[in-house]
C-alpha cells in the first residue's frame, strides 16, 4: 500500500483512491495526511504508536490489550504496521462509517486467528479486554469472572444455529438487534470518534 517511505505529499493515485474509498474531501483527507506525517515522518504508525494514542482515550482502563485487536483491524494487508491509507479507511469507518461497516471491522478484530468465523475462546478475550479497557470499579478476579458471564451470554445469544462458532452474519444481526451490545462491541469507533478532539497532531 503507499506512504511507506518518506514523502511529504500525498500521491495523486493515493488521494484518487482515499476520494473514492472514503467520505473525506480533498483538503480534509490532505489536512488528514499532514498530521498523520507529523507524527510518522516515515509514513507508517506502528504497533507501540498506536497503542500510545489510542491510550489517551481510556486515562482509567488498561488499553494494552484492546489496542492489539484494534490494530489488527486496522492493519488490513497484516504488515505489522499501518499507513495512512489504512489509517483514514479506518478513521473514516469508525467515525463516520454505517453501523454494517462498523460491525464488519469489529467482526475482523473479534476473529483473532483471521478465519472467518468467532469462536467462544475468540469472544472471551476480546470482552475481557473491553472490560480492561473501560476501567470498571470491579476488583480484577471478580471482573474476570464477569467478563467470562457476559462473554458466554453473548455468544450463546448470537450462535443461532448452536455449531460453536459466529458467522459473520450472525455477529451483524445480533448487534443490530440490541443497541446495548452494539455499543460494548463497536468500542473500537471511540478512537474514530475522539481522535477528532485529540491533542494529537493527527487532527482533521
Amino acid at each position: 500500500m503507499g506512504c511507506t517511505s518518506s514523502k511529504h505529499e500525498l500521491s495523486p493515485e493515493d488521494l484518487r483512491f482515499l476520494k473514492s474509498h472514503t467520505t473525506y474531501s480533498e483538503k480534509k483527507i490532505k489536512s488528514w495526511y499532514n498530521g498523520f506525517m507529523r507524527d510518522c515522518p516515515n509514513g507508517e504508525l506502528t504497533r507501540e504508536s498506536f497503542i500510545q494514542i489510542y491510550k489517551q482515550f481510556f486515562p482509567k482502563g488498561r488499553a494494552e490489550n484492546f489496542c492489539e485487536h484494534v490494530f489488527r483491524a486496522f492493519d488490513s494487508d497484516n504488515s505489522g504496521k499501518i499507513d495512512f491509507k489504512e489509517f483514514l479507511q479506518a478513521i473514516n469507518i469508525t467515525s463516520q462509517g454505517t453501523p454494517d461497516r462498523k460491525l464488519d471491522m469489529a467482526f475482523r478484530m473479534y476473529d483473532c486467528n483471521g478465519d472467518g468465523s468467532i469462536d467462544e475462546a475468540e469472544m472471551r478475550r476480546i470482552i475481557s479486554a473491553i472490560y480492561e479497557l473501560i476501567g470498571e470499579d470491579i476488583e480484577q478476579p471478580d471482573r474476570q469472572v464477569e467478563a467470562d458471564e457476559r462473554a458466554m451470554n453473548i455468544f450463546r445469544m448470537m450462535d443461532k444455529n448452536s455449531d460453536g462458532v459466529l458467522s459473520r452474519e450472525e455477529f451483524v444481526d445480533g448487534c443490530l438487534n440490541d443497541e446495548q451490545l452494539y455499543q460494548l462491541l463497536t468500542q473500537s469507533s471511540r478512537f474514530g470518534d475522539n481522535n477528532r478532539g485529540s491533542q494529537s497532531s493527527i487532527d482533521d
